[in-house]
């Protein structure tokens, strides 16, 4: 009795990644200007500021490599990565994220269908997002864009409080839309 035996995919050892930064003896210029503190800013021979480094138990940095000679810091690396990260982390968190709402109409969207989307896009507008509302045209109601057109400027004018329109109603394809920024609300 023979079993059938097929080997797994062939293994491939992972590459290591290649740091963000030359360190210590990976450094390739015959001089480096240091900066930082604990160390006397200006250019020294490479082997004399590796030694600086390893004398206070850290590592040289390479920080501008395009320089010339290239800046370097006498850091704890693993300390300069993760205060690093924590700060494109933090930046991260502050950056606002624009949010866009979509309204869609038909142009024979009755009055009580109308209240209500508008309802929504002004309680979207007042929580920050933008709006984008368009008529979708289908087959032969494409022969009423003055209907979309009038829908449009109407929901313009009833959320005029709220948000502003970036511009007038435009026609693409088989769709009329209009984009409604948010007004800046004062906290």
């Amino acid at each position: 009795m023979a079993l059938n035996f097929r080997p797994g995919p062939r293994f491939v050892p992972r590459r290591q990644k290649e740091p963000e930064h030359r360190i210590n003896n990976r450094i390739t210029a015959p001089q480096v200007r240091l900066v930082g503190e604990n160390v006397q800013n200006g250019v020294y021979e490479i082997r004399d500021a590796i030694r600086m480094a390893e004398e206070q138990g850290v590592d040289l940095v390479e920080i501008a490599p395009t320089a010339v000679p290239p800046v370097c810091r006498i850091i704890d690396y693993n300390k300069f990565l993760y205060d690093k990260k924590k700060k494109e982390k933090e930046i991260k968190s502050k950056q606002v994220k624009q949010v866009t709402k979509e309204i869609r109409f038909t142009p024979n969207t009755d009055d009580h269908d109308f209240d209500f989307k508008t309802r929504h896009a002004e309680k979207f507008l007042h929580e920050g997002a933008k709006v984008k509302a368009y008529v979708q045209f289908r087959g032969r109601m494409i022969v009423f864009k003055d209907r979309g057109e009038l829908l449009l400027l109407k929901f313009i004018e009833r959320l005029k409080e709220a948000g502003a329109a970036e511009n007038l109603p435009k026609m693409e394809g088989n769709r009329m839309w209009v984009v409604l920024n948010p007004k800046s609300q004062k906290k």
